[in-house]
This record gives structure tokens, C-alpha cells and sequence, in this order.
């Protein structure tokens, strides 16, 4: 296969699957795994696909980059945080409120809970073990008592994150009182994330935990993503801005999920 079909077909792989290994490309392709390397490389500097250790994934422009399409996708993590700044910042106090001194929590790696750290740091004496570095600087710098746990891994600079087999292996070794996510989406039959290695990381992180509390602004509960992180069930409450749609408020009424409503507006147990 001459390079310049393998690439084409490397782009249609990835664009269908979102993400892949090189030992797949390889076997699909009938190439060997340092040329599928080679041509990761060469792509992911072409911005055709993002080039992580062990394979590639798809590139996910923001909103601004794709507006016929902007549900199938997140942006860019700086772009994530201008978004709905004041909806995460009531949710990120409204979760806070909930945890006290002598809590244990993991907490993933998301424009949310970042500002959810915001908070959190403003507590005393919270333990946190997270992949996330944003998050860790936050709490470390607070100087009020906290520890901080550092998740290692293979490193993501748009996000500032730790992911991957090393990141999976190291949450294995923690067990905590609480996880706080932020997911990608909540469906009537779970929630999902758009990115397989964060779901892995958040799907550890539940594993692990005795409860688990997502903080998920209205504009997840209508967007579609494709790796599950959990079903309904696992869901112990939500932290939200706004109601969801009343088809999802029974879903979540009949599960047992606690939503709790960062602005004014009834609590559904």
C-alpha cells in the first residue's frame, strides 16, 4: 500500500473509531507497527490525527470548528473553560459544600472539577488523589492542610492530565470515600465521556470509591458521547446548574440519584 493510501486509511479508521491502537492500524493495514508509528507522527503534525503513546485518536475541534456537528465533540481543554464559566463555578461551590474536613476523594480531570478545586481547596484538611495537575497545583497551593496524590502516567498537555496503563495500575492501589467526575454526557442509561482513556481513568476511579458524584452542567444531558463510564444505578447524585428534561428527571428519580441544583430550584432525591 503506497503511504499515501495507508494515511488516507488511517484518517477513515480513526475518524469511525475515534481512537485506535498501532498494533490494530498495523493488522488492519498489513503494515508493520514502526511504519504505522512513523506515519502517526508524520499525521499528527499535519494535524490529521493526535499522535498519543501506543496509537492515535481523532482530533476534536471545538464548537467554533465544527458548528453543524457541535455535539459529537469536545474542544480543546483551554477552549472548555470559558464555557458556561459562571454554570461551573455554582456547581463547583454547590459540590464543595458537600465534602468536609478528614474527606477522601479522587477526583478526574475536567473543566468542572478543576473549579470545583477552586473550592474545595477553600476547605481544610480534604485528601485528593487525582490524574490531573491542574487539579493537584490547586490543592497543593491552598496551604490548609490538605494531601494531594498525584496520579502518574502517560502525560496529555491539553488537558494536564495523567492517563493510560501506569495511571490505572496507581488508582488501583488507592481506595477513597468519594470520586467527583465530570463526564462528557448523561443518558438515560449512563453516563459517558468522548474520550476512551478518560473513561478508563473515571471507570478506575468508580471501582474504587464508595460513592460517586458527577458535576455535569445542563448541556451534557443532551449531548451524545460513546465510551461508557457508568450506568445510572452507579450514580450516587449529581451536581447540576439547571433541571434536566422531565423524560430524565424520572430515570434519575427511579435509580436513586440525588441531583442537587447549584442555582435555585427544588432538590430531587
Amino acid at each position: 500500500m503506497r503511504p499515501s493510501m495507508r494515511r488516507e486509511a488511517i484518517v477513515r479508521i480513526v475518524g469511525d473509531t475515534g481512537q485506535v491502537t498501532v498494533e490494530d492500524l498495523a493488522q488492519q493495514l498489513g503494515s508493520s507497527r514502526e511504519t504505522i508509528r512513523r506515519d502517526l507522527a508524520s499525521m499528527d503534525k499535519d494535524g490529521l490525527v493526535r499522535k498519543y503513546h501506543g496509537g492515535a485518536r481523532a482530533l476534536a475541534p471545538s464548537v467554533v470548528d465544527n458548528p453543524s456537528n457541535p455535539e459529537v465533540t469536545e474542544g480543546r481543554f483551554a477552549t472548555r473553560m470559558h464555557e458556561n464559566r459562571d454554570g461551573k463555578r455554582a456547581i463547583g461551590k454547590a459540590a464543595a459544600a458537600l465534602f468536609r474536613e478528614g474527606d477522601v476523594l479522587f477526583v478526574d480531570t475536567g473543566s468542572t472539577t478543576v473549579v470545583f478545586a477552586e473550592y474545595l481547596a477553600q476547605l481544610r484538611g480534604i485528601t485528593v488523589i487525582t490524574n490531573s495537575l491542574k487539579i493537584a497545583e490547586i490543592m497543593g497551593a491552598a496551604n490548609a492542610g490538605h494531601r494531594v496524590f498525584m496520579i502518574g502516567g502517560d502525560y496529555d498537555a491539553d488537558a494536564s492530565e495523567n492517563l493510560g496503563a501506569l495511571a490505572l495500575q496507581q488508582i488501583g492501589q488507592f481506595h477513597a470515600e468519594h470520586v467527583v467526575l465530570t463526564v462528557g454526557s448523561v443518558h438515560e442509561r449512563g453516563v459517558r465521556d468522548f474520550d476512551l482513556r478518560e473513561a478508563e481513568i473515571a471507570r478506575a476511579m468508580i471501582a474504587n470509591a464508595d460513592r460517586v458524584t458527577v458535576l455535569a452542567d445542563a448541556s451534557k444531558f443532551s449531548r451524545p458521547a460513546i465510551f461508557d463510564v457508568a450506568e445510572i444505578g452507579k450514580i450516587d447524585r449529581i451536581v447540576t446548574d439547571v433541571p434536566p428534561a422531565p423524560g430524565m428527571t424520572k430515570v434519575l428519580e427511579a435509580s436513586g440519584v440525588s441531583v442537587i441544583f447549584s442555582l435555585p430550584h427544588n432538590h430531587i432525591k
